[in-house]
């Protein structure tokens, strides 16, 4: 895939004004400060918020989604640990009021248009139907504890739908944006390009726990195969953005700043595609003939396990990358949210080859994975309060 900024489509010089047309947005370049000069506008961390399209910015949805996978993950665990699914429920119990307080107050700031033209913010819109299919799936798994089986399973079905529309039209929207309005430059890829294509990998995985309360027949059959298809649409998307960004990683500088949590997406895109074999294979006998039911088992174990290696082998790469950026001072931002989800998926996709293999290592290794999960939580959630409170005295002085 060619870059933006090939001959076809001059890079204005980023030191002025530049001379896109009126209907054309800046280029966010993504170079690091030392070896080239950009706009403070441009930085990712803009996500959270930005005074002038709004004190909310989409990517605080991220933190409805990190929390939610903290609350599923540990419903999903092959270990269970005495109180564990009690914590989960209180859990997901706050995440659906977060959701709730994040999309009354996004709403009343309409600025879903400015935000859908923006080269930056416009992929973090994909964290909004994210977060209400993380959070429908936690209601099917949690909340029935709360509210009864009964209206888990319509509650679900509500988020389930909207997540999975939503999901849609920004995995199809926001890469035609980016082809026919944004500019970018050659190191301008960065791991929130993810964000709008990984909708339809949550929807297949969230929608399989529907599967067994659709009804029988041809609509089980169709939400079994539109699952299917979300995962191809998904997976397929993602890996050629993955190679745009390791393109981006080994041409041009090292990430750095607000950047860095971002290359962890590329971790929760891989395993939620993992994730999604599984869920879709222990949901395939009630709505598949039972040979290709017998064959997404197959998929699921041994495609799994190859697609889960790849995911290893980002996220060693994020990690190192991190640990790098932290040495040279790693300050908070809301892209921070990227470490949780990722973590979360990979507990999910850990623990669902563990189930499905009978592996004890990956049975540990899951449990490994989930306490790590937490403790970040943990370090996020009281950076994001903190950053939360500075802006609210700092809302309240001006």
């Amino acid at each position: 895939m060619t870059s933006h900024a090939g001959t076809t489509r001059p890079v204005p010089d980023e030191t002025g004004p530049g001379q896109e047309r009126p209907e054309e947005a800046p280029i966010r370049p993504g170079r690091t400060p030392e070896k080239h000069p950009k706009r403070a506008a441009d930085d990712p961390k803009r996500a959270g918020e930005h005074p002038q399209r709004g004190r909310l910015g989409p990517g605080w949805f991220a933190a409805v989604i990190g929390t939610g996978i903290v609350a599923d993950a540990g419903a999903t665990l092959p270990r269970q640990i005495p109180g564990l699914r009690d914590a989960a429920t209180a859990l997901w119990a706050a995440t659906a009021l977060l959701l709730v307080v994040l999309a009354v107050g996004y709403l009343r700031q309409r600025t879903l248009r400015t935000h859908a033209g923006d080269p930056v913010l416009a992929h973090f819109l994909g964290t909004m139907p994210m977060a209400l299919l993380i959070v429908g799936a936690g209601t099917l798994l949690l909340g029935h504890r709360l509210i009864g089986v009964r209206a888990a399973v319509d509650v679900d079905w509500v988020l389930w739908s909207a997540g999975t529309v939503l999901g849609l039209v920004t995995a199809c929207t926001v890469p035609y944006l980016m082809v026919t309005r944004h500019r970018f430059a050659p190191d301008a890829a960065f791991g929130g390009w993810l964000l709008p294509v990984v909708p339809p990998l949550v929807s297949a995985a969230t929608g399989a726990l529907l599967v067994p309360h659709a009804p029988a027949g041809q609509a089980r059959l169709a939400l079994l195969l539109g699952c299917l298809a979300m995962l191809g649409l998904g997976l397929v998307a993602v890996l050629l953005v993955l190679a745009m960004l390791y393109s981006r990683l080994v041409h041009h500088d090292a990430p750095a700043g607000a950047l860095v949590p971002t290359v962890w997406i590329g971790v929760g895109a891989l395993d939620q595609a993992v994730t999604a074999l599984g869920s879709l294979a222990t949901a395939a006998p009630s709505g598949l003939p039972a040979p290709y039911a017998r064959g997404t088992a197959v998929v699921a174990l041994l495609g799994g396990v190859g697609m889960w290696g790849f995911a290893m082998l980002w996220l060693a790469l994020a990690a190192a990358l991190t640990v790098r950026a932290v040495c040279r001072g790693l300050p908070f931002a809301p892209t921070w949210w990227s470490f949780i989800f990722p973590l979360g998926a990979c507990v999910t996709a850990t623990g669902g080859l563990a189930v499905r293999s009978g592996s004890q290592p990956l049975v540990w290794a899951t449990v490994v994975l989930y306490v790590l999960l937490v403790a970040a939580w943990a370090i996020v959630v009281r950076h994001s309060l903190r950053h939360a409170l500075a802006q609210v005295r700092g809302a309240l002085r001006g």
